[in-house]
């Protein structure tokens, strides 16, 4: 292992004289204008001293006037352990450096600059990120087919459990916002994580990640909203130009930039995916459970009603995989944390809106799986909502399921462009920015280029169980489940490694280090020893389990096209409407 942050000259292009990394002119010229995002010239050490100072600013102090709760977590300071250790990171005020002015070091740009120009960008409160983590996550409609394929206590346990580490997840992924994001240097996405604690391969690895997760995500929607128009329709129209019409209009709504004007739109999505909970829930248990399409996505004939306490006997261990992955698919949302916290004014508060939020949607998995499971067994099928036998009601929630998940499919378009757009086309292309007219019109042509190209993937694999299952554990899994431990391992071995008389001076722009290489950074993974031996055990079970997933949800398509009504590019509705 090496530091991936300038531990050598030929790593990062740093000169160093002793033990001073100094970037000389060229960290001066860069500070003349906006910082670079992903500069390979900053080190751990300034990304963790401006955080300390944004973290310091009155806006975002626990207990301040704009904190409406304080609570034991809020009062966590991710800075504690520095700041009682001695005076490597002395408490420096915005404006001062020991009582001498450095707004006006390196460059004509001061430091109250960049804290009112970020500031001004960050609107979001966490009661916004509890509805927008709703809206993400809340997809309890594959819940009661993951019971099917699990049996009772499994799946009850399971969710618990994956429910329990993808919430610990998103802890992680908060501290370490709140270590390396600043005002001067913020964070927008999962990939600058990343970046700053692993370095670039790292990044691209987690970006290109992302961007196939997200597109996938927005393929599936595309397939089950492809359903739900093909059961109103009777399957009078063909199932693949239901797809095609809803990819385009995914298009055109698609051209929404910012995640401020969906905002609202997120809040009603919420309350109508409760609203077809209950609707659903209500006409299952006075109907007959919708044997078409459980012969047809199921294979399951019509006959008597089975339900299992443990795993099902008909069901292939693979089967019962794939239906773990659903309880990973159902937890997704770290994927776009990042981008939620990037956007609070006050990010200490992100854990209010991801606790209430992973509260609210585990006891509605729970409860939705288990009285629909009971009911219908093993004819549930996947999303829930297609399962309801009677035709107005089935027309009522899968109406009202088109207009949900197309603002699920809007917030995954919109970030999904912007990572791709961000981090590959500007990074590596060169293309103009998105706030510049030229970038605008770009973004107008991309949009349809991706919505074209997740109406592909669903139209090539028409199984929402099997491909919600290869992308839950292909993707997903990593962002909930694998990197966070992972980045957290190099996070702490840079951060604790960290002695008196180093870390970075603001006054000169340089960052002072004693010892470098394998040895610093053996010295800061001892430093807590047993934590981070959790995480690496934490990291080594996830991807073991990515692995388990990803071989059982290619077997399970593999049997869907044997076995069901699935066949790619066709006009047969995959739930036999």
């Amino acid at each position: 292992m090496t530091d991936s942050k300038a531990s050598t000259a030929d790593d990062v292009g740093h000169s160093r004289v002793g033990n001073i990394i100094d970037t000389g002119a060229e960290r001066r010229l860069r500070r003349s204008s906006a910082a670079k995002q992903n500069d390979p010239n900053v080190t751990f050490e300034e990304y963790f001293y401006y955080a300390q100072l944004s973290r310091a600013h009155p806006s975002e102090a626990p207990g301040s006037s704009t904190s409406d709760t304080v609570s034991p977590v809020s009062r966590y300071n991710p800075f504690k352990k520095h700041e009682s250790s001695g005076d490597k990171y002395p408490t420096v005020d915005e404006k001062t450096n020991n009582g001498s002015p450095i707004a006006e070091t390196w460059h004509n740009v001061s430091d109250e600059d960049y804290v009112q120009a970020s500031r001004a960008l960050r609107t979001a409160t966490w009661g916004a990120v509890f509805y927008l983590i709703t809206t993400d996550i809340l997809g309890p409609f594959t819940t009661a087919w993951a019971f099917s394929q699990m049996g009772f206590g499994p799946a009850v346990v399971l969710y618990f459990i994956f429910g329990c580490f993808a919430a610990y997840g998103g802890v992680l992924l908060w501290r370490m916002f709140l270590q390396l994001d600043s005002d001067r240097y913020p964070l927008r996405s999962y990939g600058d994580i990343a970046f700053r604690v692993a370095g670039t391969i790292v990044r691209h690895t987690v970006n290109i990640t992302q961007s196939v997760q997200l597109l996938f995500n927005v393929g599936i929607i595309i397939l089950q909203n492809g359903q739900s128009l093909s059961q109103i329709s009777k399957g009078s129209v063909c199932f693949i130009v239901l797809t095609f019409i809803w990819a385009l209009a995914g298009a055109l709504l698609g051209q929404i930039r910012t995640l401020r004007n969906v905002g609202w739109l997120a809040n009603a999505a919420v309350w109508l995916n409760v609203t077809i909970l209950i609707i659903t829930t209500a006409v299952i248990f006075h109907s007959e459970p919708n044997y078409v399409a459980a012969l047809a996505n199921n294979n399951a004939p019509k006959g008597a009603k089975v339900t299992t306490a443990g795993p099902p006997k008909g069901v292939a261990f693979q089967g019962q995989v794939v239906g773990l992955m659903q309880a990973v698919y159902s937890y997704g949302g770290a994927t776009v944390f990042v981008e939620f916290m990037a956007e609070m004014k006050r990010p200490y508060d992100f854990w209010k809106g991801m606790l209430y939020a992973q509260s609210f949607i585990f006891l509605c998995y729970i409860i939705f799986g288990l009285l629909i499971y009971s009911k219908q067994g093993q004819f549930t099928i996947n999303p829930n909502y297609q399962g309801v036998s009677p035709y107005a009601w089935q027309t009522a929630v899968n109406s009202i399921a088109l207009v949900s998940t197309l603002i699920a499919a809007l917030l995954y378009g919109n970030i999904g462009i912007k990572v791709l757009y961000n981090n590959v086309l500007m990074d590596i292309f060169g293309f103009p920015s998105l706030a510049k007219k030229s970038g605008k019109l770009v973004w107008v042509a991309l949009v349809p280029v991706y919505w074209g190209l997740a109406w592909v993937i669903c139209a090539a694999i028409p199984s929402v169980s099997n491909l919600s299952g290869l992308i839950a554990a292909l993707c997903i899994l990593q962002f909930s489940y694998t990197f966070p431990p992972f980045l957290m391992l190099f996070h702490v071995a840079q951060r604790d490694a960290i002695q008196d008389g180093e870390g970075f001076d603001p006054s000169t722009g340089q960052t002072v280090r004693h010892d470098s290489g394998m040895s610093r950074w053996m010295r800061g993974l001892r430093k807590n020893a047993f934590l981070n031996a959790f995480y690496l055990f934490f990291f080594l079970g996830a991807l073991t389990t990515s692995v388990l997933g990803v071989y059982s949800a290619i077997v399970g398509l593999i049997d869907a096209y044997a076995k069901t009504a699935v066949t790619g590019f066709s006009c047969k509705n995959p739930v036999g409407a």
